[in-house]
């Protein structure tokens, strides 16, 4: 089983419980944990460099706390907690990492055209805004399937504000809100995306959508932590 650990974000200094690594240094610490004792001579081999352009990674993996030496034995893991590690690659990924592109429609549409929107862009809720390009609400393939179901007339004289949700009962996140954070508000509000917004006015609630995040995303985020590219999520490293 791939045990999986942090990009290198910045130096390690001994004793500090919170390390963040490189790739290579994440190889070697699962070579080492699946092979271990090692020398360094045969860490150096199955990654096909030398001996000496090893000595730094080991030394901040040592320091760490990730593995340990012993003369005449070599590298051996030290069992660190790699769930807890885990979490400190979830915690540092925020919103702004992963979010999506936000489908809108103006509040002067009516339910038919929400419908064509959501068909054409492929996506399962649309932001409703104003003409000031404000959010005023979210609807939802819930919204307008019960709204074609509840109503006998033609969904094109029905406007997209009656269907929708209003803004006093949209649940949003922000940019420098974090991934887990987020999950929980959809998984407590039992919704299928969140709006990402700006905040232009707090005193009237004033919101301009920047992006959108959404199950989808958090499963692309879950598999790309599982094949150990999280650190690609990172601004810092684009």
């Amino acid at each position: 089983m791939l045990t999986h650990f942090p990009e290198k974000s910045g130096p390690v200094e001994k004793g500090v419980s919170k390390i963040a690594l490189s790739n290579r240094q994440k190889r070697i610490a699962e070579i080492v944990r699946q092979s271990g004792p090692i020398t360094g001579e045969k860490i150096a081999r199955q990654l096909n460099v030398t001996r000496a352009a090893l000595r730094s990674d080991l030394a901040i993996l040592v320091m760490g706390g990730i593995i340990d030496a012993r003369p005449k034995v070599g590298y051996f893991y030290t069992g660190k907690n790699t769930l807890g590690m885990l979490m400190e690659e979830i915690s540092s990924i925020t919103v702004e990492d992963i979010q999506s592109v936000p489908v809108a429609i103006n509040n002067m549409k009516n339910a038919y055209e929400a419908v064509v929107t959501m068909f054409l862009e492929d996506v399962g809720t649309i932001y409703v805004i104003d003409e000031k390009g404000l959010l005023v609400g979210v609807v939802s393939r819930k919204d307008l399937l019960k709204a074609a179901t509840n109503n006998s007339g033609d969904l094109k004289d029905v406007p997209v504000v009656m269907v929708m949700t209003p803004l006093a009962k949209v649940v949003t996140v922000t940019p420098e809100t974090s991934v887990a954070a987020a999950a929980r508000k959809i998984i407590d509000n039992e919704i299928d995306s969140l709006p990402v917004v700006k905040c232009v006015d707090e005193v009237t609630r004033s919101f301009e959508v920047i992006g959108r995040v959404t199950k989808t995303n958090f499963t692309h985020l879950l598999v790309d932590i599982a094949e150990g590219k999280g650190g690609n999520y990172h601004k810092d490293d684009r």
